[in-house]
């Protein structure tokens, strides 16, 4: 598969959780679960309107974008939301294909025409970097719920916004109005 651009992508929503999770097993492996992503995004469920996927010209899922609601915590209890981005996952006999950039590209078409929140992940800098702006800048002060190597923990926010230096990055807290 070559050649997909944004309009060869869907959203994960009406795709079949056992094919997302084939998926994610055959990128990753099952050890996945133990990495620091999934404990900052813990009992969250991901953003329908942010995560996508690409299928070949066959109706093979051969890509996955997820996108879940976290936040980053402060010591005084408040909370900045945050979008955390990942797992990026393509099938391992079509990556370098373009489909992983496809997905992002979209992400970020998506996310600039509808003024979400700040993104986060946890990503190759030189790569995410690059062709959609995220960095380490912001991010130096921040906790994590275990291991993670600083410069790969990037963040990506609209030119007038300002992040909050320091806070534990975590599952995001939702707040019921009495």
């Amino acid at each position: 598969m070559t050649g997909i651009d944004t309009r060869d992508i869907t959203r994960l929503s009406g795709v079949d959780d056992r094919a997302v999770d084939a998926l994610l097993d055959a990128a990753f492996g099952p050890e996945r679960f133990g990495r620091t992503a999934y404990r900052i995004r813990l009992g969250m469920a991901w953003l329908t309107d942010l995560s996508f996927a690409a299928h070949d010209d066959a109706g093979r899922l051969v890509g996955t974008l997820q996108s879940w609601p976290v936040a980053l915590h402060g010591d005084d209890g408040a909370q900045t939301a945050l979008i955390m981005v990942g797992p990026v996952a393509v099938q391992p006999d079509v990556q370098h294909a373009g489909i992983g950039r496809a997905l992002m590209d979209r992400l970020i078409e998506t996310v600039d025409a509808g003024g979400a929140e700040p993104l986060v992940m946890i990503g190759d800098p030189e790569y995410y970097g690059r062709f959609w702006g995220f960095t380490d800048t912001a991010t130096g002060g921040w906790e994590v719920p275990g291991p993670v190597e600083r410069r790969r923990l990037l963040a990506r926010a609209a030119p007038d916004a300002t992040m909050p230096s320091s806070g534990t990055l975590g599952p995001r807290r939702i707040l019921i109005a009495d």
